[in-house]
């Protein structure tokens, strides 16, 4: 019996002090670099959400949670034994490559194996909605606030209606619909709006959750029999914000739950504000219901940066960390490093770590350097006005000075519409310089014919098909 006791005292022991040891890794205030993880973990899983198969993404990746960071180790949870194996197989070097490049200096993923209990536990950095915790305060990212997004022509509106909503939530605009491609600001903006509205109501309730943590912790409601508990959550709060929206597209019962959930919000004045990575009338395996609810208050994008936004990116991470960045080394990184916002900041990380190790200045050559040596080989160059019209003359059998020229044929205006989007969404260029490569058009006529096509491609889904090919053909890195 004596035996049996001390192995069981053991085993309490145990217990405890690896409950004790999670608890400090996990609490912000026992380990600062708990929050720091959740941003990096945040930009990481951004970027694996591109590059990753979606079915691969979805089943493996997106359930891990940052739990803590002790010296170089990184650790990890991840939802049982299988997916441990899986991720240790075929990602494990790939996360503590892309973590090395957040935090700037070599780490270690250690994985650890959650039990289905352990892995409902409230996160400090992702707000998880959990049908076991019904009351919790979510604390939003710490530096994602207003103040610190760079606003410019590419964001303008989105971080316009974001403003008015975390101002006066539930009346000005109410959905508030937000979409475009990952890494561009959208969960920045979320945390934002939290900021904001905690800021200005200590008491307000915001509820921030993933559209696939909603579905999972539905699908666990359900099934332990606390959907009540589960829908007090989502529903008794001041502000709904949900992220990738998408996500709940083909899963009927979940997205019944969010159109009660939506209805209920919205008809008690609550806030809601949601985010997708394309527009609502753009999710096709959504409810025809929700997509035109969704459409019902203010709808913006977020666009790829131009270069002085992404200029300013750099310059206000340099400023963040207390470095004295030159104009030019922030345009080197800004004209040269392709990709998101994430991608950016990525490098920008890279080359203050790199200069910091080998004890080097960081001058306009070194920057160019790192961007030939980590980023040269995924630049893919933009084409040029011509090349657009060659490519969209060669689909329509059209030739590339009728394009350019006076013809009013119906076919040679349709054709020249198209490549006059084109040109806009892949070059940027002006109004007046696009105008000036179609002929010496005025700028009104050219953006009459962009419009045209931005009408055309929201209804044709065939139209939008063409677009698309044509766009990928012309530049692989495109989206539309």
């Amino acid at each position: 019996m004596g035996t049996i006791q001390s192995l069981q005292c053991t085993a309490i022991f145990e217990w405890r002090t690896e409950l004790a040891t999670m608890d400090r890794l996990f609490d912000p205030d026992l380990n600062p670099g708990a929050n720091r993880l959740g941003e990096a973990w945040i930009a990481v899983r951004d970027r694996l959400k591109i590059e990753a198969p979606a079915a691969w993404y979805e089943r493996f990746i997106y359930p891990i949670r940052p739990l803590g960071i002790e010296d170089e180790n990184v650790h990890l949870g991840v939802p049982g034994k299988f997916v441990s194996e899986w991720i240790r197989d075929k990602y494990l070097r790939t996360l503590e490559a892309m973590l090395s490049d957040e935090f700037g200096r070599p780490v270690r993923v250690v994985l650890v194996t959650e039990t289905r209990e352990r892995s409902t536990r409230e996160s400090p950095t992702f707000a998880v909605s959990t049908p076991t915790t019904a009351a919790r305060r979510f604390e939003p990212v710490e530096r994602f606030t207003f103040d610190k997004f760079v606003e410019g022509p590419s964001n303008r509106l989105a971080v316009a209606g974001a403003q008015a909503v975390a101002n006066d939530p539930g009346r000005k605009y109410n959905p508030l619909f937000i979409y475009g491609p990952s890494g561009l600001g959208k969960t920045h903006l979320l945390h934002a709006i939290a900021h904001e509205i905690m800021r200005r109501d200590p008491k307000a309730v915001v509820e921030y959750v993933s559209a696939q943590q909603f579905a999972q912790d539905f699908v666990d409601s359900l099934k332990a029999n606390r959907v009540d508990q589960f829908r007090r959550a989502q529903r008794g709060v001041t502000a709904w914000l949900v992220d990738d929206i998408q996500f709940v597209a083909g899963k009927d019962r979940t997205q019944e739950e969010v159109f009660h959930t939506f209805n209920q919000l919205q008809a008690s004045g609550r806030q809601i504000v949601l985010t997708a990575d394309r527009s609502p009338r753009d999710l096709y395996m959504m409810d025809e219901r929700m997509r035109s609810r969704f459409e019902a208050g203010l709808v913006a994008d977020v666009q790829m940066p131009d270069t002085e936004t992404r200029w300013a990116i750099v310059r206000a991470k340099a400023e963040r960390e207390g470095l004295d960045l030159s104009h030019d080394v922030a345009m080197v990184l800004a004209e040269n490093v392709p990709g998101n916002i994430r991608t950016l900041e990525g490098a920008f990380t890279k080359l203050v770590a790199t200069a910091s190790v080998q004890q080097l200045e960081i001058t306009p050559e070194f920057a160019l350097s790192i961007v030939d040596k980590h980023y040269r080989s995924s630049i893919i160059a933009k084409p040029s006005i011509d090349q657009i019209v060659n490519e969209v003359g060669k689909h329509y059998s059209i030739e590339h000075g009728d394009i350019k020229g006076a013809s009013r044929r119906a076919p040679v205006v349709h054709a020249r519409h198209m490549a006059i989007y084109i040109a806009r969404q892949l070059t940027q260029d002006s109004w007046k310089h696009i105008g000036d490569s179609f002929g010496g058009r005025d700028h009104s006529t050219i953006m009459h014919g962009y419009q045209r096509v931005t009408e055309m491609i929201q209804t044709d889904k065939d139209l939008r098909a063409i677009v698309k090919m044509l766009m990928r053909n012309l530049y692989p890195e495109s989206q539309l």
